[in-house]
């Protein structure tokens, strides 16, 4: 497994993170849910993601009891904190200086850790002044409860205003999570050089664009049975926008190049996702824990520039590079 700095510090993270989203205590029973951790472990990744949000907090308690007994200094353990949460009253959602207080002893208790190794803003808060979201977390820093803070899909603009009040309280935000994929790459023309600048890292999530990038949808054909394109709960809303036949046929066209690297279509996603020098790591999903290993393997290798622009050329036609499309919602849902 290859290692990565988070930033301009000196914290390491697995360039293969395992993420719980869509998985743990919702489309995974628990059994299933440890065994993709411990697949997870066996290949290498000692860095995890949740979030509070997921399942409604039940995701970080799944992974918390996965991770019993694991040495906590060889483990890197993310979460975050912004979406509605408990009985989401008007005070369970935001970063309001009450949400985030509240919030991260939580997720501890929830993690059964002292600790998170990064805190992540899990998108940017309209109705809280800024100063108020970083004084928080600058606390939680001072208290020992996180030892770096992050934030996701915050735009250019937010990125250097967060980091410059957190360079005026004492710490730094070492990263961003923002989805980014060969198709989805809204990131490029202006948060990455921002972060570039700023010395922060990207932390990306879905480098498979929901598993369209896998190739096992195929334009014309049905959606195979038990995939994210027929979860009602949630992954069938995120993957439609990437189920029309003209993006299934451009994706089709990697399959060449898959087959000339000797991997699969998944590993070129990941490895092409991994060739970014800001992406820190890739986050993945399982829901079964033999899925993990062939996504933990291809850390590491290099796709030539040839196999780059072939890439490009395939997917011309179908990539979203809009960098509005990096946002947060302008108000809180409850």
């Amino acid at each position: 497994m290859e290692y990565r700095k988070l930033g301009n510090s000196g914290f390491k993270v697995s360039a293969v993170t395992y993420g719980n989203w869509l998985t743990h205590a919702s489309q995974v029973e628990n059994d299933r849910a440890h065994a993709c951790v411990r697949a997870a472990l066996d290949a290498g990744i000692t860095t995890f993601d949740t979030a509070d949000v997921y399942a409604n907090t039940a995701a970080e308690t799944v992974l918390g009891d996965a991770l019993r007994g694991e040495r906590r200094e060889s483990l890197e353990i993310f979460t975050k904190v912004y979406f509605p949460t408990g009985p989401m009253g008007p005070n369970d959602t935001g970063l309001s200086r009450k949400h985030i207080m509240d919030s991260i002893d939580g997720s501890l208790s929830r993690l059964q850790t002292d600790y998170v190794d990064l805190y992540q803003a899990h998108r940017y808060d309209h109705e809280t002044p800024l100063q108020e979201t970083m004084q928080a977390f600058a606390d939680i820093v001072r208290q020992g409860k996180a030892l770096y803070i992050g934030v996701s899909e915050w735009d250019a603009e937010q990125l250097r205003a967060g980091h410059e009040l957190a360079r005026e309280l004492g710490f730094q935000l070492v990263s961003n999570q923002p989805q980014y994929s060969a198709l989805w790459r809204v990131i490029e023309e202006k948060v990455v050089p921002t972060s570039e600048e700023l010395g922060m890292s990207q932390v990306v999530w879905s480098p498979m664009a929901q598993g369209v990038l896998s190739g096992k949808y195929k334009p014309g054909q049905p959606v195979p049975e038990g995939s994210r394109a027929t979860d009602e709960k949630g992954g069938q809303k995120m993957i439609e926008r990437w189920m029309r036949d003209e993006v299934l046929t451009a994706v089709q066209k990697l399959q060449p190049v898959a087959d000339g690297l000797d991997i699969t279509m998944a590993q070129l996603a990941i490895a092409w996702v991994l060739q970014n020098p800001n992406v820190a790591t890739a986050i993945i999903g399982a829901s079964k824990p033999e899925q993990i290993a062939p996504s933990a393997e291809i850390s590491g290798l290099e796709l030539s520039e040839d196999v780059m622009t072939t890439i490009d050329e395939a997917l011309a036609d179908v990539i979203e590079r809009d960098p509005a499309l990096t946002e947060s919602p302008k108000q809180r849902l409850v």
